[in-house]
């Protein structure tokens, strides 16, 4: 008589769900650079941008939602790729920056969103008024000096686990040291440098998916073959 299965088998996360990380990588740069060519970069500016460029800051800022989605995914990916490897140190390290990136990322989208649908109204109060100044910088400041940081803590973590792992080669954990490096020291200079953090993440997904696709013997790894391997590793 046949024994019923005392286990079931284990969702297994698809091949090709590296391509979420080359999305947020797509959607962050087209919003950030939406945002930097219609946005003035001095945050004491009066906001004369309502009145021309509004349209576009906010086709910038409904994208950074399904940006942030794919950010999501893409940190599952790469939780999946470490498997049983993955060390609570710095998940715990990975994880917070992550969510914090987003929080902050979120944060300050949110409150250029309120000066957008407060210009609809008074757009002549709110340009060059204190408030509008107030708002602007509190939003200048969560992405150029937190979000930032946050990113190069998610940067430099993934990096390490990438490098004493092998999840990935050791030439993309060096880039990710230097790009690390550019978001902590970069943003003093340029404020273009946040880009840098989406093209290192579109390299780690470019490469995952890849690898996925032409290793096709270990997207079929079960729960008791990951543990063994872990172990002779």
């Amino acid at each position: 008589m046949p024994q019923p299965a005392l286990t079931r088998e284990h969702l297994r996360t698809p091949k090709a769900a590296a391509i979420a990380g080359i999305l947020f990588s797509v959607l962050l740069t087209t919003a950030l650079a939406l945002m930097r060519l219609s946005v003035p970069v001095n945050p004491l500016e009066p906001g004369a941008w309502l009145r021309t460029d509004a349209r576009i800051v906010g086709l910038a800022l409904n994208l950074i939602p399904f940006a942030g989605i794919a950010f999501l995914w893409f940190v599952g990916v790469v939780r999946d790729r470490l498997d049983l490897l993955e060390d609570r140190f710095f998940a715990t390290v990975f994880m917070g920056s992550g969510l914090l990136f987003l929080a902050l990322l979120f944060t300050a989208a949110a409150v250029i969103g309120a000066l957008i649908t407060a210009s609809t109204k008074v757009p002549e109060e709110l340009i060059g008024s204190a408030a509008f100044r107030i708002a602007r910088s509190i939003a200048y400041i969560i992405v150029n000096i937190y979000a930032v940081k946050m990113a190069g803590v998610f940067v430099i973590s993934a990096s390490t686990v990438a490098l004493y792992t092998k999840f990935a080669p050791p030439w993309i954990a060096l880039l990710g040291y230097c790009v690390a490096l550019l978001l902590f020291f970069g943003s003093i200079y340029t404020n273009w440098v946040f880009l840098a953090f989406p093209a290192w993440v579109l390299v780690l997904s470019t490469y995952i998916l890849l690898d996925n696709l032409k290793s096709p013997a270990a997207a079929v790894k079960s729960p008791d073959q990951s543990r063994e391997s872990s172990r002779s590793r």
